[in-house]
């Protein structure tokens, strides 16, 4: 996709670095295959994500953990006799070899980095060994140099953690990234990274890709392996946004089934991206889920992407889902209280210290009680829920190949406009000391009223554990980014990568650059 050409991407002499901007020509792919081809070092390429993160770091506050002496040693020995994939001390010689990465600072452990995942009570916990997922990035390639900021426990869809302070967007530094992997994708928004890790419990993926306008793909259900305990409902999955469609799908090849075949090789994702794509029957869906209605702006992106496909030959079928989401918001917020009561009130089981509400945002420390207070009664109907529906799309799938909906309900909201006021907040604090049923039923529709006003678009596909995209087609008179989210059936990434590109194409995404990421000369 980027041309491949002689460039230095910086140049470390007398102790000195200058920054180019082909850094920011190039996707991971083709960074990669400048340090195969010995055009730049894998170190040259570090110094400058590196360089890139001090100064916009300060203006983004997206990575909220360094460990650049660690990554400058294993992009040193980059290519030294002896070095393997299988060493985490060298990058190997796997297809990304030198590209930089981010991890986000949620659920997936690298060894001797801190995972605080956006939370006080987690600030000191060390995970001993890589995560299966980190295992594979390593032999990818990917150079790790440090973690992105994320909301408490990726409880909220935006990224505002007490512990660190707010995550804003290049885009807009009044506005918000998204969440839960809102520091992710601020830091590929701002240039800092081509692709950064990102997990999607809710839409935690594919939230901050449509706000930062970056591509987002959130897998199949146990698409990749995982050494966690299974969470009620199974709704969480690990991947990345990206600035390229290539760069997600061969990712994707290297954390999952693809990952011993060639590059590309026939049957991959990434030889999805070069394959054409064949006319697809879409249903249309503009119910806004469980927001109670889209913004302008939003129908306006959905309406752009529909009459884009169908100019590609799609046929696009307008289709109501037929589905009770009162009911299903209750179904899907019971079985986050669930994961939260895990995550919060047995947190010593993680980290060995007892968990006390000092160390957790009031909210946070809610839900967990929430979960307490209901999930034995409540969670077997909940899961039951979750059953149904799943059932239901996978019938309607049968019927058509992709379903086009909102990603969002409206273009990324102010920061802080989410945030509980006083009021729930003391209301917060009462219902945790005192759990009355009724107030604690009142005070979770309220809170959750206000999320799912923007953030209702998402949860459906991850109840039903089938792969979703947000596609960055839309730009709204503000200069904010409004993606529109594509789903097919469980299974099925290769038909949505094989679309993606086929819009990214169409509509090219990848020189449109925020102010924090500098116009091409």
């Amino acid at each position: 996709m980027r041309p491949a050409r002689a460039v230095i991407i910086i140049a470390i002499r007398a102790g000195a670095i200058v920054v180019q901007s082909d850094y920011l020509d190039h996707d991971a792919i083709g960074l990669a295959d400048l340090v195969r081809k010995r055009k730049v070092s894998a170190r040259e390429l570090l110094e400058t994500a590196i360089a890139r993160a001090e100064a916009a770091n300060p203006a983004i506050n997206a990575i909220v953990l360094k460990d650049y002496d660690a990554a400058r040693e294993r992009a040193s020995r980059n290519g030294a006799n002896g070095a393997d994939k299988t060493d985490a001390s060298t990058l190997g010689d796997g297809p990304l070899a030198g590209v930089p990465y981010l991890i986000k600072d949620l659920g997936l452990a690298v060894k001797g980095l801190r995972m605080s995942m956006g939370s006080r009570h987690y600030r000191h916990y060390v995970p001993a060994e890589d995560a299966p997922l980190v295992t594979l990035t390593r032999a990818a390639g990917l150079n790790i140099f440090g973690k992105t900021s994320t909301s408490e426990m990726g409880q909220m869809p935006y990224t505002e953690p007490e512990l660190f302070g707010p995550c804003r967007n290049p885009w807009s530094l009044d506005h918000t990234p998204g969440g839960s992997s809102g520091g992710s994708a601020a830091a590929v928004a701002a240039g800092i990274v081509p692709l950064a890790h990102a997990s999607d419990g809710g839409g935690s993926i594919r939230i901050p890709a449509s706000c930062c306008g970056l591509f987002g793909l959130k897998p199949s259900r146990g698409r990749q392996p995982s050494d966690a305990v299974p969470a009620p409902g199974d709704l969480g999955i690990d991947h990345a946004v990206s600035r390229s469609v290539r760069d997600s799908a061969l990712l994707l090849d290297l954390t999952s089934g693809n990952a011993g075949r060639p590059m590309g090789a026939p049957g991959t994702f990434l030889a999805a991206t070069g394959e054409p794509c064949k006319p697809l029957h879409i249903a249309f869906v503009t119910d806004p889920m469980l927001a109670p209605t889209l913004s302008a702006d939003a129908r306006a992106a959905l309406d752009d992407a529909a009459q884009l496909a169908a100019s590609l030959g799609h046929h696009i079928e307008p289709v109501s889902l037929g589905i009770d989401f009162v009911s299903l918001r209750e179904s899907f917020l019971m079985i986050w209280s669930v994961s939260a009561e895990n995550l919060v009130l047995h947190a010593d089981q993680i980290t060995g210290r007892k968990p006390n509400r000092e160390e957790f945002e009031i909210a946070t420390w809610t839900m967990g009680h929430i979960g307490r207070k209901f999930g034995e009664r409540e969670l077997p109907a909940a899961l039951d829920a979750q059953r149904r529906v799943s059932a239901k799309l996978a019938d309607l799938m049968t019927r058509y190949d992709v379903i086009l909906c909102a990603t969002l309900a409206s273009a990324p909201i102010k920061i802080g406009e989410m945030q509980p006021t006083p009021v729930e907040k003391m209301q917060m604090r009462a219902v945790t000391t005192v759990p009355v049923e009724p107030l604690m039923r009142k005070l979770l529709t309220e809170v959750s009223n206000k999320a799912f006003a923007w953030a209702g678009c998402t949860e459906l596909f991850n109840l039903t554990g089938q792969p979703a995209m947000s596609v960055p087609l839309y730009w709204n008179a503000r200069g904010l980014p409004i993606g529109v989210q594509f789903a097919t059936r469980e299974g099925g990434e290769a038909t949505l990568l094989r679309l993606a590109a086929q819009l990214e194409t169409a509509r090219p995404w990848f020189d449109r650059r925020p102010p924090l990421m500098p116009a091409r000369s």
